[in-house]
């Protein structure tokens, strides 16, 4: 079967057209890295089948980092394939040089020009642009099918590679900056003899000033984070998870009533009532949060704002051993931390590598989503929204804290290069919409198929089931369990077996957890409400004693080890130890955060405001005074008059 590579720069559209020949649903992102390994997939043209190979963005056949080097080696080991350069009319200076460089090579080459962006006016003589450059050349919207005949013929048609003018034998003696310089000078002679330009500046937007501002660009973002929040948690979402919940109740109620009539065994309802029906109905009410999240996302990533967001917080990444890159592994690690952690891959220094994919966890996915809204929702009401963003915030604290102690201690990194592109604002489309919001429902039915109902039911045993495997209200295996591990979090304020047990469930998906209280409360799953008010009854199985203990709980689900698929994906990019070491730490630092937050909150809860605000603002001014004394201490001057200390300055200085 023929191999055809989809070849050419960051941006210019590549995984977009590669769906689009093949009918897939690959991620498709404005960044350098999206793509960090080959992906392929057969397609046909009238009957006869192709190998389509999607190769990491690069810009020269001269690789500066891992992805660029995983796509040089495929063009050069596939010799023979096929190539389909992909350049973007917008930026055809730039990608044009890619081009060349494949020319040189004598590689089988298509150029297809992608119009990503309808503003670009930009006339082009693709007749002439053809017989200077003596390959075919097309032009394409890789996301309409409908504009890829020509191309597709270019792709069975064999094509021979003309000599190129400036080239000449005596080419290959010159240094790589002459020939960069050669390069450059036919590009520019060849777009002035095809091209026809506008006025416009290509890329160029008014948002920019506000995006890129030095003092605006954070508060902007966060802004921006905010206004997600309110739609995905409360407003629309809420709205949208009610609906949803009161479907579910409507088509569950008949089948729950004919199963109690017809059950000759209690325990055989309560699976069916608790652990399946219930479990279902009371993660699948949480499904258009969870869209509502992945929808907002993709609408950043298609923007090109998220390019943007990467320059911005480079330079405090860099100060903690990472670059811009490892912004986009994290802001991804809001929606999936396992997906968020294979992208690290593309850190080209191994010790970035490994501290960008031991931060993803900290990022909350969205897996904890009903644990924020029932938890958050029940004790903190309208002001959830403040404690959700505060808990966002608190994870990239951490986060940024641990990276700095790894910098510093056993994963000292090298200085990076962080080579960025801003693409032109664009809009996502229709039925790019529509492709996300689909792949986000199949594959939380699928997980919620699969690994949440199958460990309710494994929960609900547990804790149904004494050790004699007898049907028990108390003393189940679950419970006896339970009591071994409640004294740990008792310093936390949730020192219960049942919320123990319900973590421990949490380990293989943190939307268990939710479901896991509903069971041991006997709440039946179709009620948020029910639920929510259980967790202030002293007689469920499950309470929290007031705000603070709630808090830390919170403070803790952020916190606490990820689900067992982000620690298989932890040992697959950066080995057992590392993934063993990312447990260990995420449970140490879990408990310690949760302790501190629990015994703040509940000093505010006990005196008030005033007495524990003076007391942390004393400790603040110890602990800044302590160090600043310390770091003079370390790198200041004496002011003594004595001559012993101008001589100890000087041998420093020196």
């Amino acid at each position: 079967m023929k191999k055809v590579l989809l070849v050419g720069n960051p941006n210019s559209g590549k995984t977009t057209l590669f769906n689009t020949l093949t009918r897939s649903n690959e991620h498709v992102g404005n960044w350098h890295g999206v793509t960090v390994e080959n992906k392929s997939k057969k397609f046909s043209i009238c009957g006869q089948d192709f190998v389509l190979v999607d190769t990491p963005g690069l810009y020269s056949l001269n690789p500066l980092s891992f992805e660029e080097k995983v796509a040089t080696d495929t063009i050069l080991q596939n010799h023979d394939a096929k190539i389909i350069n992909l350049c973007d009319k917008g930026n055809l200076q730039r990608n044009l040089f890619l081009s060349l460089c494949l020319l040189e090579k004598g590689v089988n080459v298509v150029i297809a020009v992608n119009n990503i962006d309808k503003r670009v006016n930009r006339q082009i003589n693709y007749a002439k642009l053809k017989k200077m450059l003596g390959v075919e050349i097309v032009e394409i919207d890789a996301s309409q099918k409908q504009t890829l005949t020509v191309l597709q013929e270019a792709i069975k048609t064999p094509q021979k590679v003309a000599n190129l003018p400036y080239f000449d034998g005596k080419f290959k003696n010159f240094d790589v900056k002459k020939q960069s310089e050669l390069r450059y000078q036919f590009i520019d002679a060849l777009l002035d003899e095809c091209t026809i330009e506008s006025r416009n500046v290509y890329g160029q937007n008014w948002f920019d000033k506000i995006a890129l501002n030095r003092f605006l660009a954070v508060p902007v973002f966060l802004l921006i984070l905010t206004g997600i929040f309110y739609l995905t948690f409360f407003s629309l979402g809420a709205f949208l998870s009610q609906i949803l919940s009161d479907g579910l109740n409507l088509l569950s109620v008949p089948f729950l009533s004919w199963l109690e009539a017809v059950a000759s065994n209690g325990w055989i309802f309560n699976l069916f009532h608790v652990a399946i029906i219930g479990g279902l109905n009371t993660i699948l009410s949480f499904l258009p949060q969870v869209v509502l999240l992945f929808f907002f996302l993709t609408i950043l990533e298609d923007s090109g704002y998220m390019s943007r967001i990467a320059f911005v917080f480079d330079d405090i990444f860099e100060k903690i051993g990472l670059s811009g890159k490892s912004v986009y592994t994290l802001l991804m690690g809001f929606g999936c931390s396992t997906s968020a952690i294979m992208t690290s891959r593309n850190m080209e220094d191994k010790n970035a590598k490994i501290k960008t994919a031991l931060l993803c966890p900290y990022m909350s996915c969205s897996a904890k989503i009903p644990i924020y809204t029932i938890i958050g929702g029940a004790f903190f009401g309208a002001k959830n929204l403040f404690v959700i963003w505060g808990l966002y915030a608190l994870g990239v604290t951490i986060a940024i804290f641990f990276a700095k102690l790894l910098d510093k201690t056993v994963l000292k990194s090298e200085k990076q290069s962080f080579i960025l592109e801003f693409p032109p604002y664009r809009k996502t489309s229709i039925k790019r919409i529509f492709k996300i919001l689909w792949k986000s429902i199949k594959e939380f039915a699928i997980k919620v198929g699969s690994i949440v109902i199958t460990m309710n039911i494994v929960v609900w045993v547990l804790s149904s089931f004494s050790f004699k495997f007898e049907y028990v209200s108390n003393g189940s295996m679950l419970e006896s369990l339970g009591r071994i591990l409640a004294p740990i979090f008792t310093p936390l304020g949730f020192g219960n077996w049942a919320i123990a047990s319900a973590l421990l469930a949490g380990f293989v998906a943190k939307e268990i957890v939710v479901s896991s209280i509903a069971m041991f409360n006997g709440i039946d799953g179709n009620s948020k409400e029910l639920i929510a008010k259980s967790i202030f009854l002293q007689t469920s199985v499950i309470f929290f004693k007031n705000k603070a203990s709630a808090l830390a709980f919170l403070v803790y689900c952020l916190l606490y080890t990820p689900c067992a698929a982000s620690v298989a994906m932890l040992k697959q990019e950066v080995g057992r130890k590392w993934a063993i070491f990312s447990v260990c730490s995420q449970l140490l630092i879990a408990y310690i955060v949760a302790l501190i937050v629990y015994n703040i909150a509940f000093a505010f809860e006990i005196f008030g405001f005033f007495l524990p605000f003076v007391v942390l603002m004393s400790i603040c001014l110890i602990v800044c005074s302590f160090t600043f004394v310390v770091y003079k201490a370390k790198h200041g001057r004496c002011n003594s008059c004595c001559g012993s200390c101008d001589k100890i300055c000087k041998k420093r200085k020196l």
